[in-house]
């Protein structure tokens, strides 16, 4: 199983690690991590990176 990473573009922060599942809601980007805890950010997605397990994010 390959989780992601993901960032905040802006700074390069952390915005969550092991990431199993992102969904897009209106303007949010929904993550949900292997433990099954979201986090919801106001946003979009910039970048997958597939092959290093890394998403950025522009969140607003």
């Amino acid at each position: 199983m390959c989780l992601a990473t993901v960032f905040k573009e802006s700074d390069n922060t952390v915005i969550c690690r092991n990431v199993s599942r992102i969904d897009v809601v209106d303007d949010a980007v929904v993550i949900r991590d292997i433990m099954g805890d979201e986090t919801k950010v106001q946003g979009k997605i910039l970048m997958v990176d597939l092959a290093n397990s890394v998403v950025k994010l522009q969140c607003d």
